[in-house]
């Protein structure tokens, strides 16, 4: 079992080797360990994939000693939990596509707690969405919620540091590496509340941002029982977390805006297409049945 799982670890730093190549290779061989032995042309053969592609996938399978990558994170205190594992949070492995191993730096304790709730918004907030958060943030923290987002400027970063302060518990979900904490100015949070803060990424640390913040937010609600959306565009990141909830049979909850404000219309939809309205976090445990008056 314990060679598996470094075969696992070992496949997601392999070049070509995104989430439904691993798939193609665990369906054929629950162990991973065939394709070690298989060579370019019958690597590519297998995937279907360019020859090219094949030989790099070949040179990190067999280059890239996996023990070197372990004993680097275990310098760095990067934790490695696989979906092999029992620390893998129950929620997440039940949407599309779960992350096949997730980075962790901080408390992985936290990932143990079933009371998880996504809050996330505009990175432009008005001063009243920053209230409304730290309003129904105070309101879960009290209840023992964790707090799960994206560790992104405006409302997600308010509604993290708003559970820190209160004594609380968050996981910041990255769309990059931990070499890479993207923003910069959040990175001090986890030097500040170490035991309260969890860092979780499906990207190996050294991963630049890029395009993968779309694919992010799958987890931010895939960890969670539902998810707040407090202020959003239109057209925003924020949206694309609800229906990623959506789709997993997960809440929605939407807090109302005023109609002459552009990042209240994205919640204001949410909610004429059947989202629940909240105003505080009374509204969201009623829903989840874990309110008691």
């Amino acid at each position: 079992m314990e060679k598996r799982r470094e075969r696992l670890i070992h496949l997601v730093h392999c070049r070509g080797a995104g989430w439904r190549t691993i798939e193609k290779i665990y369906a054929s061989d629950p162990s991973l360990e065939s394709v070690f032995s298989l060579s370019p042309a019958e690597i590519a053969d297998f995937l279907n994939i360019p020859f090219h592609d094949a030989s790099r996938l070949y040179s990190d399978l067999h280059e890239k000693p996996v023990e070197t990558f372990i004993r680097e994170y275990e310098q760095e205190r990067i934790s490695l939990i696989t979906i092999f594992d029992e620390q893998y949070p129950p929620l997440l492995k039940q949407i599309h596509q779960p992350p096949w191993v997730l980075f962790a730096r901080g408390n992985p304790d936290l990932l143990q707690n079933p009371r998880t709730i996504a809050v996330v918004g505009t990175r432009t907030p008005t001063r009243y969405g920053l209230l409304a958060a730290d309003l129904i943030v105070e309101g879960l923290v009290e209840k023992d919620f964790l707090i799960v987002s994206g560790f992104a400027r405006g409302i997600d970063i308010r509604a993290q540091r708003r559970a820190l302060e209160g004594g609380g518990n968050t996981v910041a979900v990255l769309g990059s590496g931990f070499y890479h904490i993207y923003p910069k100015e959040s990175a001090p949070l986890l030097r500040s509340y170490p035991g309260q803060l969890l860092l979780l990424s499906e990207y190996p640390p050294d991963t630049p941002p890029k395009h993968q913040f779309p694919q992010r937010n799958r987890i931010i609600s895939g960890l969670s029982l539902g998810t707040v959306v407090v202020e959003a565009r239109e057209r925003s990141g924020s949206l694309i977390t609800a229906q990623f909830a959506l789709d997993y049979g997960r809440e929605v909850f939407a807090v109302p805006g005023p109609v002459t404000s552009p990042v209240s219309a994205g919640t204001n939809r949410l909610i004429q297409e059947g989202a629940k309205l909240v105003q505080r976090a009374e509204d969201i445990l009623e829903e989840l049945f874990l309110f008691r008056a």
